[in-house]
């Protein structure tokens, strides 16, 4: 399923897609989604030292394209070195160690089944940190099988408690998490990880 729906994202990439509303999108998935909270993120990067970053579900986002911040890339906006990037829906595949691994609007694309196993690949190629955006509610945009093209809805506390399960295993890696329950409207988790976890010298932890 994972795969015939990189399929299907293929395709709406190449020819656009339908919406509820029953308007036509050509222009799909090419827009840099990180941007709304980039100074957050440039921030963050600051702190945590950032230099080399790859995209994870990037669509057609250029990091070394002008224009992310007026004239300035969005790898000299945020100083960085080198910006990977992936796509399966596009054929782009520069997953290596990084620094970070930002992956913005792409998880809720995921089929169920497959979200631990692409969630433990993103952390694997993190060095320091991870920065997720997931989208909790319905797309406007539809597959071309005609469901809504956000095929795993969950509630922010889900994906919370996902992220708790898996982070075990990468224990230097901190992880922020930010949902949107609704568009244009996001719930930042403080940033979390396991080594935090294990100095913390009480048993029970909060969210």
């Amino acid at each position: 399923k994972g795969q015939r729906l990189v399929n299907m994202y293929s395709e709406m990439a190449e020819n656009g897609y339908a919406t509820k509303t029953g308007s036509d999108i050509k222009d799909a998935y090419n827009s840099f989604e990180l941007h709304k909270i980039r100074y957050e993120i440039k921030n963050k990067f600051t702190q945590y030292n950032v230099k080399t970053v790859l995209d994870y579900g990037c669509g057609g986002s250029d990091w070394n394209a002008p224009g992310f911040e007026n004239e300035r890339s969005a790898v000299e906006f945020f100083g960085l070195k080198t910006a990977h990037r992936f796509e399966p829906a596009r054929d782009i595949d520069e997953r290596a160690p990084v620094d970070c691994v930002v992956c913005f609007d792409v998880l809720e694309h995921v089929y169920v089944s497959d979200v631990a196993t692409v969630l433990r690949d993103i952390l694997s190629n993190a060095n320091k940190l991870v920065i997720l955006n997931v989208a909790c509610y319905e797309a406007n945009a539809l597959l071309p099988n005609g469901e809504n093209a956000h095929i795993t809805v969950r509630n922010p506390h889900w994906w919370k408690g996902v992220l708790d399960t898996i982070s075990v295993e990468y224990p230097a890696v901190s992880i922020d998490l930010i949902c949107s329950p609704q568009y244009n409207k996001m719930q930042a988790f403080p940033t979390f990880s396991d080594k935090q976890r294990q100095a913390d010298d009480k048993f029970c932890i909060a969210y």
